[in-house]
């Protein structure tokens, strides 16, 4: 092959540059789409979760709510039944549904090691309170945690135990941990 002038560069290795450099500006150009993509799915996320709150306070399927039953039925808890309850109290507090549940996984192995008709499963009071139901409970300490805790500078679960359990080192990961387990997807809340 002829060269394009005497002791330069061949066709050939021109041509290898320039494709070189078309190969990268294609790789870069997909990974900006991708990572556009990436935060479209996780807007998506949340705006779904936004919606299924919409549906569920109009009666319809709340997947929150199954998702939260099937987990405490996978560790026998006597609040699997509660689910609903759980859902509809964090909703009305403005907190992750998966919070008070798993204050209770870390006091209480999610409401079975409790004092005798407490229904105490969050070492509310160190234990020493008694609630009148289960529903009454998870009223009284979804409440609480908005207004005393949250409403309070208390905006994340590490805030939340230097107040909830002192002086607990690993409180705050282990309700994190039950957080996770619950449902890993990220939701309105920031609360981890």
């Amino acid at each position: 092959m002829a060269r394009l002038f005497i002791g330069g560069p061949s066709f050939y290795s021109i041509c290898y540059t320039d494709m070189r450099k078309i190969i990268i500006y294609i790789l870069i150009t997909g990974f900006l789409l991708f990572l556009c993509t990436v935060t479209t799915r996780a807007q998506g996320v949340s705006d779904s979760s936004a919606s299924l709150k919409i549906a569920a306070a109009k009666g319809g399927f709340d997947y929150r709510v199954e998702n939260l039953r099937e987990f405490l039925e996978k560790y026998n808890s006597p609040l699997a039944v509660y689910a609903e309850e759980f859902v509809t109290y964090a909703d009305l507090n403005g907190l992750d549904y998966r919070l008070v549940p798993s204050i209770s996984g870390v006091e209480s192995t999610f409401g079975k090691r409790i004092p005798a008709d407490s229904y105490n499963a969050y070492g509310w009071a160190n234990g020493e309170y008694s609630f009148t139901s289960w529903e009454d409970s998870i009223a009284h300490v979804s409440k609480t945690l908005r207004i005393a805790y949250i409403d309070r500078g208390a905006a994340s679960i590490a805030k939340i135990a230097k107040r909830y359990a002192p002086p607990s080192v690993t409180w705050a990961g282990k309700v994190t941990f039950f957080v996770k387990k619950i449902d890993f997807l990220p939701l309105d809340f920031d609360i981890i």
